[in-house]
């Protein structure tokens, strides 16, 4: 072959070669295109749903604004048809073992009795120890309760139309005087919560141990916050005179009379065992500090001739009902024969972690203690208590 024909051939090939990458290019740019509007018409679609989506949101987001605009309205102003069935979620976290068998002696204000114990028990399900971390290093702690033992709990929760709540109370250091339940901390208020300061001992476990406590035994907690001097303690802070006026709920003196010794050792080898104290002489200051107050009620201080029991032997028992701040206002009668005695031989009882111990007080305001023995409800007092172990501990 000439190179005439050669050429030929040459310029042959590059133009069949130059038409099949032409027409490859073109294959695969329509192919390209035609994939590219595919992918923009699926882009359009998610966008068209993101859109919509977006829209139900805000939609939802608004609904859910607009309710809990209404819910806080609602329970900010309630329309009486609904007022019994506005409330909140609240449920116990814990419950308190304490020193104080019952409402009565219990101090009507916290921190007044030193030696008084009590541990703190949380629900573990609610409440996990880790909870409690740091807690320790506080002195102190305020602790939000119920006051579960008022005996008008259920008539507060009806319609201030049908139930039977007193916007006034009788005020011990007003010798029975009134006052707005508001200004006072008497535990009959139209939400039975109380706020009281009691001292951190030691936190174990989903325990705390406390003193100087002012709760009665099986007391639901709600909640346990830290004290802080800062500005818990407001200095210069007023108060009305007469809560100043503590000589009106001290007493003159208190003593034991000589057959106390004998039954209390009989009553602690049965409870020492259980008890938050290590020894009968620290058990018997917590009786002093407890009954250096004036324990009993406005009616069983104004009124020293009420009638009470007579027992065979001569004697007179009254049953204390519990004391106005913390508990009940009136003593409440009894079918038995009574006669009017004088206060000074009325026999008064106080129950401690199962102890029931009797005493007497005079006009002038002694009080003697006459004897102890152990309650017949102890088992019940005590038989669900496990804080009397880590006291042991604290104090060994």
């Amino acid at each position: 072959m000439g190179s005439r024909g050669y050429s030929k051939w040459l310029t042959a090939t590059i133009t069949v070669a130059l038409a099949a990458l032409s027409a490859s290019t073109a294959i695969s740019f329509y192919f390209c295109r035609k994939k590219s509007k595919a992918l923009d018409s699926k882009v359009q679609e998610l966008e068209i749903s993101l859109n919509s989506s977006l829209q139900k949101c805000a939609a939802e987001r608004q609904g859910r604004i607009r309710a809990q605009q209404a819910l806080r309205e609602a329970v900010a102003q309630p329309k009486a048809e609904h007022l019994e069935q506005t409330s909140y979620p609240m449920v116990p976290i814990g419950f308190v073992q304490s020193c104080f068998s019952t409402r009565n002696g219990t101090p009507r204000q916290p921190l007044l009795v030193p030696l008084a114990r009590a541990c703190l028990v949380f629900n573990s399900t609610r409440v996990p120890p880790v909870s409690l971390e740091g807690l320790a290093e506080y002195s102190h702690c305020w602790i939000i309760y119920v006051f579960h033992l008022n005996t008008d709990i259920e008539k507060l929760w009806k319609q201030p139309s049908r139930s039977k709540f007193k916007a006034k109370v009788r005020v011990p250091r007003l010798k029975g005087g009134r006052m707005g339940v508001f200004a006072t901390r008497s535990p009959h208020r139209p939400c039975p919560i109380g706020l009281t300061a009691a001292k951190v001992e030691a936190v174990q476990g989903n325990m705390v141990l406390l003193s100087g406590v002012d709760l009665v035994d099986g007391t639901p907690i709600l909640d346990i916050k830290p004290y802080l001097p800062y500005c818990d303690s407001i200095q210069g802070a007023a108060v009305p005179k007469w809560v100043m006026e503590d000589n009106m709920l001290a007493v003159a003196s208190v003593s034991f009379s000589e057959g106390f010794s004998a039954s209390f050792a009989h009553c602690w080898e049965i409870a020492g065992k259980k008890s938050l104290y290590a020894s009968s002489d620290e058990f018997q200051c917590l009786i002093k500090q407890v009954l250096s107050w004036d324990i009993r009620s406005v009616s069983q201080r104004n009124q020293p001739h009420y009638p009470v029991f007579k027992k065979g032997n001569g004697k007179a028992s009254y049953d204390s009902p519990d004391s106005d701040d913390n508990h009940d206002e009136d003593a409440s009668g009894y079918e038995n024969d009574k006669v009017p005695l004088h206060s000074d031989n009325v026999i008064y009882h106080l129950i401690l972690e199962g102890i029931n111990v009797s005493y007497r007080i005079d006009c002038n305001g002694n009080v003697m203690v006459e004897e102890a023995m152990v309650s017949s409800d102890y088992a019940n007092v005590i038989q669900n208590h496990c804080s009397y172990s880590m006291w042991r501990d604290k104090l060994s």
